[in-house]
C-alpha cells in the first residue's frame, strides 16, 4: 500500500494539467495566439516569439542562419564567431520588426574551443583565455550599437555551446515596426 504524500500529489496534479494542455493542442483547438486570432502567419518562427510587443529571441550562435557549406568551426578565430553571431542577431531582429538598438536585454554565453587539435587551458591560463574572449567580445560588441544605447547584458563563460559555435546570444527586444 502506498502512502500519499505532498510530492506525489503535486506530481499527479502537474501530470493532469500537462495531459489536458496536450489534448487541447492535439485536438486542433485554436489558442488565443493561434491562426484564428491573428490570421495567417508569414514567418511562424519569429511571430511565435513576439508577446505584447516584445520579441524574445532564442539562442543565436555563429552558425545561425548560415548554410552548412558556410559554417565556422571551433578552430576559427573567436572574433569571427562574434561577428557572425551579431550579424545573425541583427538579421533575426529585423525580420521580427526590431532594430539592434531596440534590444532590452542580452545574455551572452561563450566557451573555449573543444578540439583535439587545440589544448584546453587549465588554472590561471583558462582564466586568461576567458578574459581575452571577454575583451575581444567588447571590442566588437560596441561597434553594433549607437553610442550610449547598448542594452543591459549578462556575460557567462560556459564549458560548451552546441552547434560548433563559441558564442551564443539570447534576449529580448522591443518591436518598433510590426513585421
Amino acid at each position: 500500500m502506498q502512502i500519499p504524500n505532498r510530492r506525489r500529489y503535486f506530481k499527479n496534479v502537474a501530470t493532469i494539467f500537462a495531459a489536458a494542455a496536450g489534448i487541447r493542442t492535439l485536438s486542433g483547438q485554436n489558442t488565443p495566439d493561434g491562426p484564428s486570432a491573428t490570421g495567417p502567419r508569414k514567418r511562424a518562427g519569429s511571430s511565435r516569439r513576439i508577446h505584447d510587443g516584445i520579441y524574445c529571441f532564442p539562442g543565436i550562435g555563429a552558425n545561425s542562419g548560415y548554410s552548412r557549406e558556410d559554417r565556422v568551426s571551433v578552430t576559427d578565430p573567436f572574433e569571427k564567431h562574434v561577428v557572425r553571431a551579431m550579424d545573425s542577431l541583427k538579421r533575426s531582429l529585423e525580420r521580427a520588426g526590431c532594430t539592434i538598438d531596440s534590444i532590452l536585454h542580452l545574455e551572452v554565453y561563450t566557451c573555449l574551443p573543444h578540439s583535439d587539435s587545440l589544448p584546453m587551458p587549465s588554472g590561471n591560463a583558462r582564466f586568461e583565455a576567458y578574459s581575452e574572449q571577454y575583451r575581444a567580445l567588447n571590442k566588437i560588441y560596441r561597434t553594433y550599437f549607437t553610442r550610449g544605447s547598448a542594452p543591459s547584458r549578462a556575460y557567462m563563460s560556459v564549458d560548451w555551446i552546441p552547434g560548433d559555435s563559441l558564442i551564443e546570444v539570447v534576449g529580448s527586444a522591443r518591436v518598433v515596426r510590426p513585421a
